[in-house]
């Protein structure tokens, strides 16, 4: 029965990343013959001095949006867990951005945020005529506000899940001894969602490392390299220079890069065989 899955995991996973593998080691345009390189490849992407500052940022990027992600999806998630009926109109509204692509998004909070004729500019509200796009720090920010407008619901949609598989009798149980709803979400919620909050921090740590389309088409890397990132750096090598070859390099510092951000997350988390209690 999981032939198939494991073919298909083959075929456009593992074949693919050994082809990157081996272009890291080659001279190739994308349209001409490859040539073998040895190891200049990653001699020079690993010297380029701009390296370091794109690593930098994307993991500035990567941990700032998490912290802001991590509290409002554990939040949201919780609170869309209860039974009442508007609840479930509220989480349709919360859900409405997984329903767009990246792409739209940008260019819709490019056009909001436009200096001259955004949504500043239309209400005369002096905060919002700011240049977000033109200042290194603004446009960090506003692509950190971007990705987790974009992506909590998501991950708001896994806390949810998570809350409602928590047995019920133990916040009964709190109640008669007289805990509140702040002591039992410490005590009881936020220790019962701790492999739930592993999950999602390795997608979240491990998605923002692919971030590309949203910041390419908000920011395109600037002002300067502010948001300059692996995946974006790794785009304009290979299709906008044409170095197949160090795109490849920096294509296989992400995979190694997620890989060993999965297994710290995963050895912080511990065990998900071990039984947390009752429900889990």
């Amino acid at each position: 029965m999981a032939i198939p899955a494991l073919a298909i995991f083959v075929v456009f996973g593992i074949v693919p990343l050994f082809g990157v593998l081996f272009l890291s080691f080659t001279r190739w345009d994308g349209l001409g013959a490859i040539d073998p390189a040895g190891f200049a490849n990653w001699r020079s992407v690993l010297s380029d001095p701009a390296l370091p500052h794109t690593v930098w940022v994307t993991f500035e990027i990567m941990i700032l949006s998490w912290a802001v992600q991590t509290p409002l999806s554990l939040l949201i998630g919780t609170f869309l867990a209860g039974r009442q009926r508007y609840r479930g109109f509220l989480a349709v509204l919360f859900f409405i951005p997984l329903l767009l692509s990246s792409a739209a998004i940008a260019i819709t909070y490019k056009a909001l945020l436009d200096p001259n004729f955004g949504l500043g500019a239309g209400l005369k509200v002096g905060l919002l005529t700011q240049d977000w796009l033109g200042r290194e720090n603004l446009a960090l920010g506003v692509v950190v506000f971007v990705v987790s407008w974009q992506f909590i619901p998501f991950h708001s949609l896994i806390y949810q899940g998570g809350v409602r598989q928590i047995p019920t009798s133990m916040y009964e149980a709190a109640s008669i001894d007289g805990a509140g709803r702040i002591r039992q979400f410490f005590s009881i919620t936020l220790p019962q969602l701790k492999y739930t909050i592993i999950t999602s921090s390795t997608l979240m740590v491990v998605g923002s490392l692919t971030f590309f389309d949203l910041i390419f088409v908000l920011t395109a890397g600037g002002p300067g390299d502010a948001t300059r990132v692996l995946a974006l750096d790794m785009y304009k090598r290979g299709f906008q220079a044409n170095l197949m070859g160090p795109a490849s390099v920096i294509a296989v510092l992400l995979v190694l890069i997620g890989l060993a951000l999965a297994l710290l997350l995963r050895r912080l988390g511990g065990s998900t065989t071990a039984s947390q209690q009752e429900g889990a």
